[in-house]
């Protein structure tokens, strides 16, 4: 069996509390107050920001030239496309420029983004893989699955879905899959198992990301 089909298992239920969750299906319903979700919109910002050291990183790590120039494409389109984009859509619901570079972390935030960099910089290619995973393949299918109800009034909350139901972030998390297989054919049995935990690690902060988001979660002191 394929890592990746271990892997959807592990994953079932996290998606579908994630799709459970208030935040995302009231995003699916457009019936979302869109206050939690200028916060998601601010947070997502930094961690783009962190998300961008993580291709870096894995251009580095990366062990033939073929996978390191696909890290470094990404990089660049993550850092002079991907975040344009971002600071596009975030104007929508009047955040400005200013306002995303001020956006402080939540702990949320802090706590996925300091520990995908830490695995980047401290584990082997195939954790950073891992742990990179469920933020590709966990967006495409809470993307595919909202956009299978049906897209909903609200332009924007529209306009989110379809991009990551679309074909081009399908690829982008078919690409990842193939990856964690390609990698893990060639790893021990006790590699297998710290992607495993790595990546359940990541996709409970996915769902955590939407909660903090929910909740407009802040330091208490």
């Amino acid at each position: 069996m394929a890592l990746t089909e271990e892997l959807r298992e592990v994953a079932e239920p996290v998606w579908e509390a994630t799709l459970a969750h208030p935040m995302v299906e009231r995003l699916g319903e457009g019936t979302l107050d869109e206050e939690p979700f200028r916060y998601w919109v601010r947070q997502d910002y930094v961690y783009l920001v962190e998300y961008s050291r993580v291709f870096a990183l894995g251009a580095a790590a990366a062990p033939d030239l073929e996978r390191m120039g696909t890290f470094a494409e990404l990089l660049d389109e993550t850092i002079n496309t991907e975040m344009d984009l971002h600071r596009s859509y975030a104007a929508e619901f009047g955040i400005s420029e200013a306002q995303l570079e001020a956006t402080d972390p939540s702990p949320t935030t802090r706590a996925y983004t300091d520990f995908l960099v830490r695995v980047a910089a401290e584990g082997t290619f195939g954790d950073l893989v891992a742990a990179l995973l469920p933020c590709m393949w966990g967006f495409n299918v809470t993307g595919r699955r909202l956009a299978e109800r049906g897209l909903p009034d609200h332009n924007q909350y529209a306009a989110w879905i379809e991009m990551y139901a679309g074909e081009e972030f399908t690829e982008l998390a078919e690409w990842c899959k193939d990856l964690m297989d390609d990698v893990a054919a060639e790893s021990t049995a006790r590699d297998r198992e710290r992607y495993r935990e790595l990546f359940l690690t990541s996709a409970r902060y996915e769902y955590m990301f939407w909660d903090a988001a929910w909740r407009q979660e802040e330091w208490p002191v």
